[in-house]
């Protein structure tokens, strides 16, 4: 079967930095930190060891959503929502001219409703089940946010919710590429959403000794690569791209912002979440992807490094590219966008492709 070239016609982010992709990337590339202490009404952040993250403050989900329906969605579904809208007016999609039996939506999240089981975990304890929220599961399942996406534009292609933790929002483009590449769908809006900033996760990714304690200075606090580097910072938002097959994208004479040119993943089998010596399932990952459409490594000229600030996964990726990369690895240029906007978990992938 001859496998499709797969493009991207849209782009939409919701951040710290910015409400849409154009702000976001606006205040990224004028260096503008996306990092602050935590400003919440909902708990209190006193007695944790991390009290800064990437937190979208001015978010308002009533521009995007009827005030009715919105105690059916948590904060992560509401962000795949507002991005969803950005995403299909910069694709400039004409719905009414488009099979939607061949439109899907593969959208993943790390962890999912975790706000809202917190919260109703509360309500449970405090007043019994019987004053549980009947939407309490559709509002907390991590699929709701491509299934919610799909249902507000009326898209009835492949319909997925990815959930690798870190690589949820890659894995997503990756596998709708693949989607497309193969014929099951001529266009999917793929990416990642994430909302978990709440006292179980920071105080779990506090346990686990993973975010940084740099609370005094949270603009310096996350700081891939660096030898002082201490832990990641937490984030939420959205990152959503709009994938088309070649093909349909140039028949609705659609604006083409890349191409996607390969995709790999892998497993290391070596630790939960520690990187294995060397970096070796980076390494299979990285040429997996160069391989699948014969790209030579010196043609890279750009890597966009997971980069979360740990002590062990920066060495761990930077000893992945120098083996992928040889000689060349000191000539591409590498960054990670975590320093600014945070470690965005499911998300993440999304919002950095």
């Amino acid at each position: 079967m001859e496998r499709r070239n797969v493009v991207v016609t849209g782009v939409a982010a919701l951040t710290s930095l910015g409400l849409d992709a154009d702000s976001t990337w606006k205040n990224l590339v004028a260096g503008k930190p996306g990092i602050s202490t935590i400003e919440t009404d909902e708990f209190d952040t006193t007695d944790l060891p991390c009290r800064i993250a990437g937190q979208i403050k001015n978010f308002k989900p009533e521009d995007f959503i009827e005030k009715k329906e919105l105690k059916k969605v948590d904060r992560f579904i509401q962000f795949a929502l507002a991005a969803s809208d950005e995403l299909m007016k910069d694709a400039r999609i004409d719905i009414d001219n488009i099979d939607t039996n061949r439109f899907g939506v593969v959208i993943g999240t790390g962890i999912g409703g975790l706000p809202a089981i917190e919260k109703h975990h509360n309500i449970m304890l405090k007043r019994g089940v019987r004053k549980l929220s009947p939407f309490f599961i559709p509002i907390v399942i991590g699929n709701l946010a491509s299934g919610q996406v799909s249902i507000r534009h009326k898209l009835k292609g492949p319909n997925s919710c990815i959930v690798t933790a870190c690589a949820t929002g890659t894995h997503s483009i990756g596998d709708a590429a693949r989607m497309i590449e193969r014929g099951d769908a001529d266009i999917i809006i793929a990416g990642g959403t994430e909302a978990v900033i709440t006292p179980l996760a920071l105080g779990g990714f506090s346990a686990a000794k993973a975010l940084s304690t740099r609370n005094e200075e949270p603009e310096k606090a996350s700081r891939p690569f660096d030898l002082d580097r201490d832990g990641f910072i937490m984030g939420e938002g959205c990152g959503l791209v709009m994938l088309e097959s070649e093909e349909h994208a140039k028949a609705r004479k659609a604006r083409i912002y890349a191409s996607v040119e390969g995709y790999g993943l892998s497993a290391d089998a070596y630790h939960i979440t520690s990187p294995a010596p060397g970096g070796e399932g980076a390494v299979r990952c990285m040429k997996m992807c160069l391989d699948d459409k014969k790209t030579d490594p010196s043609k890279v000229d750009y890597i966009n490094a997971h980069g979360t600030s740990t002590p062990a996964g920066d060495a761990g990726e930077t000893e992945a590219m120098k083996t992928t990369f040889g000689d060349h690895a000191n000539a591409v240029a590498i960054s990670s966008t975590k320093s600014m906007i945070s470690h965005l978990l499911g998300a993440a992938g999304g919002v950095e492709a």
